[in-house]
């Protein structure tokens, strides 16, 4: 194809990317949205489409200079996937920890707490800066932050495979994959104001510089000490992981750990290999792992989940096995099934970890075409997957959720060896097919897992997880709630502690009307709510109970009235017991009294 040709297929690809976001800022959030995707408007989508078929084609097609913007574009339209909350002027995203996150981060913009002092004050320090350097509130500047902590990820991992192998088709897949956003699960890593989640797009920049310190070690200078360059940004790098999030810096100091290992039994087995030349990582795993060590010893946060990785470990009903079991079953409840979601979750995961693991395995015994050098660094990855799997089981048969947050780092290496694999995958292909046909079968591949991918890369009710949508209205409502309800009062929510927005509206290091305690605010009890018993749906004491418009399309439109009914919650508002002290478009609160009227 002429280069005219080349560059006009790139403008309309950028022009689209423009297109989509210009569209979707013109069409911002006016009320709670379910769904991120049916909310944006089908244009914006249509103009994505366009720009990633583009990025896609050409990442596969082409090498050098148009490879590279073929790989920018399709980074940009990721970026701008995952900036949509963002760009449709969401007032926040998320609830749960991220709320709690937000409190912190308003902590230390208030001066009640100073960053040092939290467990992982990374993404807290950044949303801080954007706040004060950029004058953005801070809601907003946490979902810069999110986007700021996400774009490494796009740009590091198929230089991790540059660095790797050198093979510019390799390079071209590994970021078609890296836009599949692989770590993020939703069941344990979110897109969003999420620690665990954020600290894995950061993964990629530790790795690449474990990679340029081997393979770039004779062209640099040393520093004093010994040190080279590229040491300095493993530590520097690793340090920067740590004070996002310290579990990803365990399972980095593990990686480390097992190619410190690999390169140990090497030198013992091998005269001539690479793993042989290559400079150990010995005093990197020490160093790093030290820091590990001295950071999280001193946290009760992290006391306090050994302490309950510990317990279920060694209490039978708590694990992998009883919370699949309690899933399935709700599932069952409302028409679906763990293998739909399974589906709709994993299954582009699986693909890729399958081509993944039988790459993995024809390297070991001899049946890839791969120089041994690029093979070293396959060992490397592949070997340090057992380590990092055996904690997998371990936190599966304790704590499921931070298994699943450990599936996301092992699918960041999945997704640097993705590039490595498919590449050889398409190698092979092209020797039956001619090399184009080869492109144009995995160019559709390719797309129907990107697509796939990125559909469920936000919640929504496909995987039945409404948007976590924070609206004006909500907030505002909180906001008043918490300022004007009375203190002996507990504030209940309906399938929902409220605690939550407590900490995101007044912050968490102080004393304000709630303090997250169970005795301070709850959730209504759903059997006695169902009866219309509800004076007597929270502990036999007078209560505030908010209704939300996300708790109504929870428990309504996406889990189909399975514990609170619609009927149930329109009774709340003739109900003697209960008075409407706040009300709004997205949000009402009642004072419920435990004792009906006329019954004192």
């Amino acid at each position: 194809m002429r280069r005219a040709t080349v560059d006009g297929t790139f403008a309309v690809g950028f022009a689209a990317v423009a297109i989509g976001i210009l569209v979707a800022r013109a069409n911002p959030a006016t009320a709670y949205e379910a769904s991120l995707y049916t909310a944006t408007p089908t244009v914006t989508w249509a103009a994505f489409a366009i720009a990633l078929a583009i990025a896609v084609s050409t990442a596969l097609a082409y090498r050098g200079r148009p490879q590279a913007i073929g790989i920018g574009l399709g980074a940009l339209t990721t970026t701008a996937i995952v900036s949509l909350p963002l760009i449709r002027n969401y007032r926040f995203s998320g609830m749960g920890d991220a709320l709690t996150h937000l409190g912190w981060t308003r902590d230390i913009v208030e001066g009640q707490i100073a960053p040092h002092e939290l467990f992982y004050p990374g993404l807290h320090s950044l949303a801080s800066i954007f706040h004060f350097v950029g004058g953005v509130p801070i809601e907003r500047g946490l979902l810069l932050s999110v986007v700021a902590l996400f774009v490494p990820f796009l740009l590091f991992v198929p230089l991790v495979v540059r660095d790797v192998t050198g093979d510019e088709l390799a390079i071209g897949v590994a970021a078609i994959v890296s836009w599949m956003v692989l770590p993020i699960n939703n069941i344990a890593t979110h897109m969003g104001v999420h620690t665990n989640s954020n600290a894995l797009f950061l993964a990629p920049v530790v790795i690449f510089a474990f990679v340029a310190y081997l393979r770039r070690r004779a062209t640099i200078e040393r520093l004093p000490f010994g040190l080279s360059p590229f040491s300095v940004l493993i530590y520097v790098t690793g340090i920067t992981l740590l004070l996002v999030h310290p579990q990803q810096m365990l399972n980095v100091v593990v990686l480390l750990g097992a190619i410190a290992g690999v390169q140990f039994l090497a030198r013992r087995r091998y005269d001539d290999h690479p793993i042989v030349e290559h400079p150990t990582t010995y005093a990197h795993t020490v160093v790093l792992g030290s820091l590990f060590t001295l950071w999280v010893m001193s946290s009760e946060t992290f006391r306090r989940a050994v302490r309950g990785l510990i317990y279920g470990l060694f209490v039978a009903d708590i694990g992998a096995g009883a919370e699949v079991d309690q899933a399935e079953s709700s599932l069952t409840d409302i028409g679906a099934s763990l293998g739909e979601l399974f589906v709709k979750l994993f299954l582009e995961m699986a693909l890729i970890a399958l081509v993944v693991g039988l790459f993995v395995l024809a390297t070991w015994i001899g049946r890839t075409k791969l120089d041994r050098e690029t093979k070293s660094f396959v060992t490397y990855f592949g070997l340090a997957l057992v380590p990092l799997g055996g904690i997998f089981l371990v936190y599966i048969l304790g704590t499921p959720t931070m298994a699943f947050r450990q599936v996301g780092f092992i699918f960041v290496l999945v997704t640097i060896l993705a590039g490595i694999a498919i590449a050889q995958v398409i190698g092979g292909l092209s020797s039956l097919v001619s090399r184009p046909g080869a492109n144009a079968i995995a160019a559709v591949v390719l797309g129907a897992c990107l697509v796939l991918g990125l559909m469920t890369v936000f919640s929504s009710p496909l995987i039945y997880d409404p948007n976590q949508h924070v609206t004006d209205e909500k907030y505002s409502g909180y906001e008043s709630a918490f300022d004007h309800a009375a203190e002996e009062r507990p504030h209940v929510g309906l399938g929902y502690d409220p605690y939550r927005y407590d900490h995101g509206i007044n912050g968490v290091e102080r004393e304000g009307v709630l303090s997250g305690a169970s005795a301070a605010s709850g959730e209504v009890n759903a059997t006695e709510f169902e009866a219309g018993n509800y004076s007597g749906a929270y502990h036999g004491t007078d209560y505030y109970l908010t209704i939300t418009e996300w708790d109504e399309t929870r428990e309504v439109g996406v889990y189909q009235e399975l514990d609170y009914s619609e009927d149930a919650i329109a009774g709340v508002e003739t109900d003697p017991s209960a008075d409407k002290v706040i009300s709004n478009d997205e949000f009402r609160m009642y004072a419920v009294d435990s004792e009906p009227p006329g019954e004192s």
